[in-house]
């Protein structure tokens, strides 16, 4: 199985659709990106405020793009340099 599908899979709260945010990975049911959500914490936004200003999501949707972006960066392949 593909490493990408299997990953989904392992995170239902993680959907991926070509026709939606040009097939990034979203927080399904939403148009919220994996990526901006990480971002958004990276910047350093609290949860509360994240949930605030995204109130489709919820508190376990911040977990489970976590878990998603661990386990994606766990199974690349690393360039050493």
């Amino acid at each position: 199985m593909d490493d990408r599908i299997s990953s989904l899979t392992k995170h239902p709260r993680i959907s991926q659709d070509p026709a939606v945010m040009y097939g990034k990975p979203v927080v399904r049911g939403t148009r919220i990106p994996v990526e901006h959500v990480l971002r958004l914490l990276g910047e350093g936004m609290p949860e509360a405020e994240l949930l605030r200003q995204y109130p489709a999501l919820v508190a376990e949707d911040v977990l489970a793009v976590q878990l998603f972006a661990a386990d994606f960066l766990a199974n690349s392949d690393v360039l050493v340099v």
